[in-house]
């Protein structure tokens, strides 16, 4: 076998177990690319996300907790991109180094937290989250969340990987692939040492210290230009 056939053997290894892992609820590695992000993100799926989660993602990843969802879900439920929604100055010329634009839409707590911010109460609206992204067109979205809250949204592009390439859409590809509902958590995970993002040996390093898949984003838009 030659070095690249090693390559892409190793890689489709590691896809499959990923989406297994994914499929039963664990979490995964997801790295996006060394000239985007070049952040590790901690993805799960937002159905099965438990106080126990919230809890690891809060002290292992530390970055930003947020539930990606699918474009049509998101849709479904009304949810705009913010930046096309707010009139705030800043707002305007919105440079992303990175991007041509964030994903970012509204915030959200389910009804039925509290203050929003424990780890019992975002498990609480990222599993509700999950919940609803299986049957979007028979949520009444107002219903069950409230607006502002402790959960960034992020709203996938429409096609995907072949309109943008960051977290959302590579966490949605892998749901998608898993055959998940299209809702999952993302959070960055950080380095203590150096106050930036956690660099991807040692983010590899803590997925095989805790057993979790370890992808590249790579890797994932192989698997999805393979399907289109």
């Amino acid at each position: 076998m030659s070095r690249n056939d090693s390559i892409r053997h190793d890689q489709k290894h590691t896809f499959e177990r990923a989406v297994a892992a994914f499929r039963n609820g664990n979490p995964v590695c997801i790295h996006d690319a060394a000239d985007r992000e070049g952040e590790t993100d901690l993805v799960y799926p937002a159905s099965d996300v438990t106080p126990m989660d919230v809890t690891r993602m809060r002290n292992d990843a530390g970055g930003l907790v947020c539930v990606a969802l699918g474009y049509d879900v998101a849709e479904a439920f009304d949810l705009p991109f913010a930046q096309d929604t707010l009139e705030h100055p800043a707002v305007r010329d919105h440079d992303l180094e990175y991007d041509d634009r964030s994903s970012f839409s509204l915030t959200v707590n389910h009804r039925e937290t509290f203050t929003g911010i424990t780890d019992e109460d975002r498990a609480l609206t990222i599993s509700e989250l999950g919940s609803v992204a299986t049957a979007p067109g028979t949520t009444n979205f107002s219903e069950q969340f409230r607006i502002p809250g402790h959960i960034h949204l992020l709203k996938a592009a429409p096609n995907l990987l072949a309109d943008r390439r960051g977290h959302t859409e590579l966490a949605i590809t892998l749901a998608a692939a898993a055959d998940r509902e299209p809702a999952a958590v993302v959070c960055e995970m950080l380095d203590d040492e150096t106050k930036r993002a956690l660099s991807p040996t040692a983010a590899r390093t803590y997925a095989e210290r805790n057993d979790i898949p370890y992808l590249e984003g790579a890797t994932i838009i192989d698997h999805f230009e393979s399907r289109r």
